[in-house]
């Protein structure tokens, strides 16, 4: 009986052992992210600022710009293809190389119509954002905004 006790309490502490010391999965320096929310929706045309929210992680912690004329992060309007341009303050001392990750709020203008002859009109916007070292993200789209009269 104490055998079979003494061998059980050895595969656990093994098996605790094993599983306790997995190697953790190494985050890239080339940052990425998730599409989290964008609010309100619907909004009214002309009226309501939209707020955009995704997710950010990045390996290195380069992610941001503290000098004011650089833009790193992009979001393109699927109803016309302009792109925004906005910069993303920088999120990491310089030369720290940690992993940051957080979340990043942007706000779009007021939003109109393309084609004035509806009530109502749909958009998606796709996003991404660049690092000081220029590796670009991977590009989310947001989910489809409803843009009321």
């Amino acid at each position: 009986m104490k055998t079979t006790h003494i061998a059980f309490s050895i595969l656990t502490c093994f098996l605790l052992a094993f599983y306790g010391c997995k190697k953790e999965t190494p985050v890239s320096n080339v940052p990425s992210i998730k599409f989290v929310s964008i609010t309100p929706n619907p909004a009214v045309k002309y009226h309501d600022e939209i707020k955009i929210t995704i997710e950010h992680t990045d390996g290195n912690g380069d992610l941001g710009e503290n000098t004011p004329d650089v833009k790193n992060l992009f979001c393109t309007d699927s109803r016309n293809n302009v792109t925004y341009e906005f910069r993303i303050p920088q999120l990491g001392p310089d030369n720290s190389n940690i992993i940051i990750n957080g979340k990043l709020l942007f706000d779009l203008a007021p939003q109109g119509f393309v084609d004035d002859n509806h009530t109502t009109e749909t958009a998606t916007y796709s996003v991404y954002v660049k690092d000081r070292a220029g590796n670009q993200s991977n590009t989310v789209q947001t989910a489809p905004l409803t843009i009321n009269q």
